[in-house]
C-alpha cells in the first residue's frame, strides 16, 4: 500500500500521532491498518479507564458495605491485552519476521507450564 493512511478522527492526539508515526513506518495492508486502528482504540481504552482510576480510585463499597473492584480496572487489563496482541499480530514488537524467532509460547499440561509443541 503506498498510501499512509490517515488515522481515525475519534482517536486521542497522542494516538494519532502513534498511528501515524506506525503507519508511516511499515508497508501496511488493508488489513494491517483494521489491526492498526484496533490497537490505537484499545490504547485509548486503557488510557480513558486508567484517569477514571485516578480520578475514582481503584474501589467502590457496593450498596451492602463490601469494597469492590471498579469496573475501569477491567477495562484497563482488557485493553492492555487486547493492545499487546495486537502489536504482537502485526508484529510491531520486534524487527524479526520470522515465527520461530518468536519467544516460545508456554502451555500448561498438568498443572506444569511448559514450551507448546513445535516452539
Amino acid at each position: 500500500m503506498s498510501d499512509i493512511p490517515r488515522p481515525p478522527a475519534h482517536l486521542k492526539p497522542a494516538t494519532r500521532a502513534w498511528f501515524t508515526k506506525v503507519a508511516t513506518a511499515y508497508e501496511l495492508e488493508a488489513h494491517h491498518i483494521d489491526l492498526l486502528v484496533l490497537a490505537a482504540e484499545a490504547r485509548d481504552r486503557a488510557e480513558l479507564a486508567r484517569q477514571s482510576l485516578e480520578r475514582h480510585g481503584l474501589t467502590f463499597v457496593d450498596d451492602k458495605g463490601r469494597p469492590k473492584s471498579r469496573p475501569e480496572v477491567q477495562i484497563v487489563s482488557a485493553a492492555a491485552i487486547t493492545y499487546a496482541r495486537l502489536i504482537r499480530e502485526l508484529r510491531l514488537d520486534s524487527g524479526v519476521n520470522d515465527e520461530l524467532e518468536r519467544i516460545p509460547r508456554m502451555i500448561t499440561i498438568r498443572g506444569r507450564r511448559t514450551k507448546a509443541p513445535g516452539t
